[in-house]
C-alpha cells in the first residue's frame, strides 16, 4: 500500500501551470514538523508535492504561503539522466486536500487561519425555550408502576 497523509505549512505561494495539453498542475513544498527533534538537527521535513486538475486549481485558489494544509496521496519516485549523471526525485502525488485549523473570523470565502490551535470556540449553550411535545395520540404503556406509588421510586 502506498498512502501518505501530511499536515504542514506551505513554504511558498503555489503557482498554477498548464501542460501543453491544457491540464492544470501545481508543484509546491510542505514543511511538516517532526514529532521528535534531535538537538541541533532539522526540526521539519520539506516535502515536494504535485497536484493535478481540480486539486491544483483548488490549492492555488485557497492556499498561500504559511497556510496549514492537510493532504493525502501517494509517493512517486522518478529518475532521469542529465549530463551523464543519474538524477532522482521523490514527491507526493496529491489525491485529496483539506483545510486544517480554525476558520478566520469574518472570512467570507471559507479560508482558514494559518495558525493552527489558536481559536477553538466552545459550542454555545442552547438558550431556546423548550416547546411542549405534540400530542400524537400515542400512549406508552410499556412502563407500569405495579409495585407502589410514585413516592417509592428512587429518582
Amino acid at each position: 500500500m502506498n498512502k501518505v497523509i501530511l499536515v504542514g505549512r506551505l513554504t511558498a505561494d503555489p503557482e498554477l501551470r498548464q501542460t501543453p495539453q491544457g491540464v492544470s498542475v501545481t508543484r509546491f513544498t510542505v514543511a511538516v514538523d517532526r514529532r521528535f527533534r534531535r538537538e541541533g538537527g532539522q526540526q521539519a521535513d520539506f516535502i515536494t508535492c504535485v497536484a493535478w486538475r481540480q486539486q491544483a486549481e483548488f490549492i492555488c485558489r485557497y492556499f498561500n504561503k504559511g497556510k496549514l494544509i492537510g493532504l493525502d496521496g501517494s509517493i512517486q519516485t522518478s529518475s532521469w539522466e542529465k549530463d551523464g549523471v543519474r538524477q532522482y526525485s521523490t514527491e507526493v502525488s496529491v489525491d485529496n486536500v483539506e483545510f486544517v485549523g480554525p476558520k478566520t473570523e469574518g472570512s467570507s470565502n471559507g479560508a482558514y487561519q494559518s495558525n493552527f490551535g489558536g481559536g477553538y470556540n466552545a459550542p454555545q449553550p442552547n438558550t431556546a425555550q423548550p416547546q411542549p411535545a405534540e400530542d400524537t395520540g400515542f400512549v406508552d404503556l410499556s412502563f407500569s408502576n405495579d409495585e407502589g406509588s410514585e413516592d417509592d421510586l428512587p429518582f
